[in-house]
């Protein structure tokens, strides 16, 4: 963007779109959880015919795990209903369909939120990004952990077990008791659940189902969130130059996707507008989004344009924008005499990799 907005007049111009409208929401709800038990119990059908059947099936059930997530990110920011209670409630109740513990995720993307794009405060709820520095500073070891964490099999693949099945069973170090029982009612409901359809359907049918359900929509989840704030000219800046617009304006891509996508993804590739005003349900985005000159000026990605986001391995301080480690080559050529600096201490495996 060639001039950041003026933060009162965005303040201004999304204000009436966060508005939470509850018939909005309950019309929301209706079309997408139901929905999912409906693909669910087809998918179920369908093994008695041809698992070639069932495939199709699947694959749609898991694009309706990732807008009943939307749901629950809502709740998280205290925008899908009025009432804070119905948020918790539902928000603690698709957390059993998306694996992922409410109160904790809600902490952690509350500081996602308010840390990205932050060069000083990586950590948590982000994806590990080394800098071109960082990395040239960092040990042998360290340097092999990064580039098989950045590796698209393990981010998308391997992504979501370690995420969404490990990862948030536990609690977070110094997680409060809140926080912590939260988890422990997901963790119970979620074998309770699991523990009953297996007993209903059969492990064998449960696994034939929500095997590929969980991978594809963990998968999917994931990359929406890496391609949203990983494009080639996006916003980081370190503590005493990071602004909180411009981590949300330019440091937040619009994922324009085919209306179908669209509507599966919640309108989560409006992801600029979401960051500027977490307040604005999933419903109001695209038409804060279309009342804003400035936010219609961010950077605008289409599926074509976001694969090029896997070649993306380092953040290049100097020429402000992401590299791949074949132009680390180039860099370090042209930079002979570059000075590093100490990479973060912050392990690998402390590092999560969320759903938008």
């Amino acid at each position: 963007m060639e001039q950041t907005p003026n933060i009162a007049q965005l303040k201004k111009q999304m204000a009436p779109y966060e508005q939470t409208d509850t018939r909005a929401s309950i019309r929301q709800f209706l079309n997408t959880f139901p929905p999912l038990i409906i693909l669910w119990y087809a998918a179920y059908l369908s093994l008695s015919v041809s698992y070639w059947l069932t495939l199709p099936i699947l694959v749609v059930a898991a694009g309706f795990v990732v807008r009943n997530f939307i749901i629950f990110h809502d709740c998280c920011h205290q925008t899908f209903f009025k009432s804070r209670k119905a948020n918790d409630i539902v928000g603690t109740f698709l957390g059993i369909v998306t694996l992922i513990p409410y109160q904790q995720w809600k902490n952690e993307h509350a500081i996602h939120h308010s840390t990205s794009s932050n060069l000083d405060k990586r950590g948590i709820g982000d994806i590990w990004i080394f800098t071109v520095e960082e990395y040239a500073a960092a040990s042998l070891w360290r340097r092999i952990a990064y580039r098989i964490y950045r590796n698209p099999i393990v981010l998308f693949v391997l992504g979501p077990i370690a995420v969404f099945l490990i990862q948030y069973r536990f609690n977070r170090k110094g997680a409060k008791r809140k926080e912590r029982l939260g988890n422990y009612l997901t963790n119970f409901l979620i074998v309770a659940v699991y523990a009953a359809l297996g007993w209903v359907v059969g492990w064998q049918t449960l696994l034939l189902i929500q095997g590929p359900i969980f991978l594809l929509s963990g998968s999917l989840g994931i990359w929406l969130f890496y391609v949203q704030h990983q494009f080639e000219e996006t916003y980081f800046e370190h503590e005493e130059e990071w602004s909180y617009v411009k981590a949300a304006v330019e440091g937040s891509s619009y994922y324009k996707l085919p209306k179908l996508l669209q509507w599966i993804t919640g309108n989560i590739g409006f992801h600029h507008v979401h960051h500027l005003s977490p307040k604005v349900p999933n419903y109001n985005l695209e038409k804060a989004h279309n009342a804003s000159v400035p936010l219609q000026q961010a950077t605008t990605i289409t599926i074509r344009e976001s694969l090029t986001a896997l070649r993306f391995r380092l953040w290049d301080e100097e020429r402000k924008q992401f590299i791949g480690f074949k132009q680390l080559r180039r860099v370090k050529k042209q930079n002979p005499q570059q000075q590093h600096q100490p990479s973060p201490t912050t392990s690998p495996l402390e590092k999560p990799i969320p759903a938008n």
